[in-house]
């Protein structure tokens, strides 16, 4: 299979996806978003980074690039589909989740490791962990807050589509463990089909034994797979 990891005028994070799916024995690519998809997609990894600046609202350029056209009529088919970080905010930006991403309820820019836990065991992103289970991701966001009307947010959590939620080391979701200020501590989601999900922790970075600290992140890349 051949995962296209989308390049975006800013991306940074696209050489780092594509080396981490590649120890994982991933086929990846990185694709200019100009050229559209690979002819050949069968996964779609949109990275991390400050595309265009971050100008306007983090994201909201790049979600109007027509590749993100095909990026929606892939996942409507089922193609999977992951944001990381920026990738998030271009995949909220162009409602292929909901809810939005914003600044930090710090205001600062917020490079740390955190924890987050496993709210969901049954999605291809998390089949490999259990309900309940603690990883260890780094984060690195100006905007990372995840907003959401109040009924759109019980409609999230009634139809059980929150994957990942900020905690301490222990599994306890407290306002302590949140490092952006998310509502409801959300760090990671999935869109209509659980094919498609984003998350602002960036386990690309979790995944390569010689450079990261652990390996947390594994398991979430692999289900490309």
């Amino acid at each position: 299979m051949t995962v296209t990891v989308v390049q975006f005028g800013g991306s940074n994070c696209d050489r780092d996806s594509v080396r981490a799916l590649d120890h994982l024995g991933i086929d990846a690519e990185r694709r200019w978003f100009e050229d559209g998809l690979h002819e050949e997609t069968d996964g779609i990894l949109l990275p991390g980074g400050f595309s265009y600046g971050d100008y306007l609202r983090a994201g909201a350029m790049a979600a109007r690039a027509p590749i993100m056209e095909s990026v929606h009529e892939a996942a409507a088919d089922g193609t999977p589909v992951l944001g990381i970080c920026n990738g998030a905010q271009i995949g909220a930006e162009s409602d292929l989740v909901e809810g939005v991403f914003t600044t930090n309820a710090s205001a600062r820019f917020q490079c740390e490791h955190v924890h987050v836990r496993v709210e969901r065991a049954d999605t291809p992103w998390t089949a490999a962990y259990e309900e309940g289970e603690v990883l260890r991701l780094p984060i690195a966001h100006g905007e990372g807050r995840f907003e959401i009307d109040e009924q759109a947010y019980a409609d999230l959590q009634a139809t059980d589509r929150v994957l990942f939620r900020y905690c301490d080391p222990d599994g306890n979701v407290t306002e302590a463990a949140n490092p952006n200020g998310s509502t409801g501590n959300v760090a990671g989601i999935v869109g209509e089909r659980d094919t498609t999900a984003v998350l602002m922790p960036h386990p690309e970075r979790a995944t390569l034994p010689d450079v990261a600290a652990n390996t947390d992140g594994q398991e979430i890349l692999r289900a490309f797979r």
